[in-house]
């Protein structure tokens, strides 16, 4: 069955299957179908090296800087972001994508920042506008995916206002994207996706080949972080993983890094692994740390 017949089928026979049984959960479209066993792939997320990038932390470092990091690691990929790129034309990033293919490392995806909850309809066409010029961007770098962002609802505006409006944002740009083969996928980063059902209200209403989740192992800051991440591990295109989790009204601790792979083995999660590591600890030497971490557990049967 196709994505699109699915979709249409799901979006009438569980919308009715809800009122039937009123159930307080949102219902969404189907799960991504993944034929074979789960199959996971290394990336760095750019964001990672944020206050090298910045000169905060010495040494300073450019993206080839990170790409060069990310090849001595001899991951699969990288993924960078867009408030690191100097240069964005043609040619800078011809020669960022090469760096990249000389080092046998992927461009797993991209991401830009957005708000697609904009309420003036000039800044939101703005936001659009963004988006789709990084979409030929990371598309020109051959990245899968560019994860994106729903937004806020401004001050004295509603959310359900601001959800018909990230809606119709998301198709918009998704019909844009499909153009170049890439996904659009929406992160769980606060704001109207703070919540797992909050999500998948927006996974519903986006009825696109070209859409799924990326899915942030540390921005459910809910009382069950862990199960709200297998509630949502099945709509995943890509994953940012985090070093930490945050439960309601309690302080950082470290992530069960071991369970989180266990999730997405249940979810036959097949794809990349973005590391985005934001802990306290110096960078350069936590992120090896985690990366073996990571390779042992994916390791394990």
């Amino acid at each position: 069955m196709s994505a699109v017949t699915r979709r249409a089928f799901l979006t009438h026979g569980l919308a009715a299957s809800v009122a039937a049984l009123a159930a307080p959960r949102v219902a969404a479209i189907p799960p991504i179908e993944r034929p074979g066993k789960p199959l996971f792939r290394l990336s760095l997320s750019a964001y990672s090296l944020r206050d090298h990038f910045s000169g905060r932390l010495q040494p300073a470092m450019t993206l080839d800087d990170y790409v060069d990091f990310a090849g001595r690691l001899e991951l699969d990929a990288v993924e960078p972001t867009a408030y690191y790129f100097k240069d964005t034309s043609p040619a800078g990033l011809a020669r960022l994508k090469a760096r990249c293919t000389r080092l046998g490392l992927d461009i797993s995806g991209g991401a830009v920042g957005n708000n697609f909850c904009h309420p003036d309809p000039a800044g939101l066409q703005a936001e659009i506008k963004s988006v789709k010029q990084w979409i030929e961007r990371y598309a020109l770098l051959g990245a899968k995916t560019v994860r994106i962002f729903a937004g806020t609802v401004a001050k004295g505006d509603s959310e359900e206002k601001a959800r018909a409006r990230c809606v119709a944002a998301i198709h918009e740009c998704c019909d844009y994207a499909a153009r170049y083969g890439v996904f659009l996928a929406l992160e769980n980063h606060g704001g109207i996706t703070s919540t797992p059902d909050q999500l998948l209200a927006l996974v519903q209403a986006v009825k696109h080949d070209c859409f799924a989740v990326n899915l942030d192992t540390g921005n459910f800051r809910t009382e069950d972080p862990y199960g709200d991440l297998a509630r949502v591990a099945t709509y995943a295109v890509t994953v940012q993983v985090k070093t930490e989790i945050q439960r309601a009204n309690r302080p950082k601790e470290e992530a069960d890094l071991g369970r989180i792979i266990a999730i997405l083995r249940q979810a036959n999660y097949r794809g990349y692994l973005a590391l985005e590591y934001e802990a306290a600890d110096p960078p350069l030497t936590a992120i090896p740390r985690y990366v073996a971490t990571l390779r042992r557990l994916i390791a394990t049967a």
